[in-house]
């Protein structure tokens, strides 16, 4: 959106402005793909009712809102905390969702994550100092975004309960994304607009296309972890990327890594090397149990 397209030594060109377009670009490819996979391929019988996926297509767009809206209001340093600290309203909504139950070393360690990642986020980030005023309007948008991208991934987690696939959960929310997208994009007269300037630029269209590819690969990543091990560990993932990112960022070209930023790191290790221990003594208390007694079920 920041690229000029069209632009010639008498025509200056012109940029394509419409982010929900994109949005739409993206829901469409996923839905496409995923559509032709599963007419294609052999999967599970489908169980779920269709509205059921819309309740996680409608979140997923309020939380993108709210996070964009929010950006306007908040601080950088609100913003880094309020991502960092995802992990913890996503175990919450979880035992409101789908009533899933947690150890005591789950929560330490999603607190622990949080605040580690925070330090070295707030530490390493160049342009730290130069931010806006944290209002009550962002704080309130900040609220939201985190409520409604809980919501969504714990939403989902409970649809694969009907023991579908990854594709076929894409199609389910691609399809209700499309129609939400397309019907706000009508309301607005912004369709038709939006493909003209595609007509006009064939660049600009392959762009989008590309675009739209990397997103349906990564949905399929998305869902993918989502049902193999759950809302919780796919934002602690998620959180975890932000980290690794500018760290190896640092490692890269040779920025610095100052002590707090040090500390953050160590941290996050030390809660992921907790997390992985307490689970495998957990797996070893429940091999120890006699014959007639069975393990509670961890979800």
């Amino acid at each position: 959106m920041t690229r000029t397209y069209g632009a010639t030594e008498t025509d200056p060109g012109e940029k394509f402005k419409d982010s929900q377009f994109l949005v739409f670009m993206n829901r469409i490819l996923a839905f496409t793909v995923a559509g032709l996979y599963c007419a294609l391929t052999k999967q599970p019988r489908h169980g779920a009712a269709m509205y059921k996926y819309s309740f996680a297509s409608l979140s997923n767009i309020l939380s993108s809102w709210c996070q964009y809206e929010a950006l306007k209001y908040i601080s950088f340093p609100t913003q880094v905390l309020a991502k960092a600290s995802k992990v913890i309203p996503v175990m919450m909504m979880g035992k409101l969702v789908s009533h899933k139950s947690y150890e005591y070393w789950e929560y330490l360690t999603a607190a622990l994550i949080s605040v580690g990642v925070s330090m070295f986020l707030l530490s390493s980030a160049p342009n730290r100092h130069v931010s806006t005023v944290t209002t009550f309007s962002g704080v309130v948008l900040l609220a939201g975004y985190i409520v409604f991208d809980s919501f969504t991934s714990n939403w989902q987690d409970a649809l694969f309960t009907y023991k579908m696939s990854p594709v076929q959960m894409m199609f389910g929310v691609n399809v209700f994304s499309c129609l939400f997208t397309v019907g706000s994009l009508l309301e607005q007269g912004a369709l038709l607009e939006s493909v003209h300037f595609m007509a006009r630029h064939s660049e600009f269209t392959a762009h989008a296309v590309l675009l739209s590819v990397c997103s349906a690969c990564g949905q399929l990543f998305i869902f993918y972890t989502i049902n193999q091990f759950g809302a919780a560990v796919f934002t602690i993932i998620m959180t975890l990327r932000q980290a690794f990112a500018i760290l190896l960022s640092c490692l890269i070209y040779g920025h610095a890594v100052t002590v707090v930023g040090g500390l953050g790191v160590a941290v996050v290790f030390m809660a992921l090397f907790l997390r992985v221990y307490a689970r495998s003594r957990m797996k070893k208390r429940s091999k120890k149990l006699p014959p007639g007694e069975t393990p509670v079920q961890k979800v």
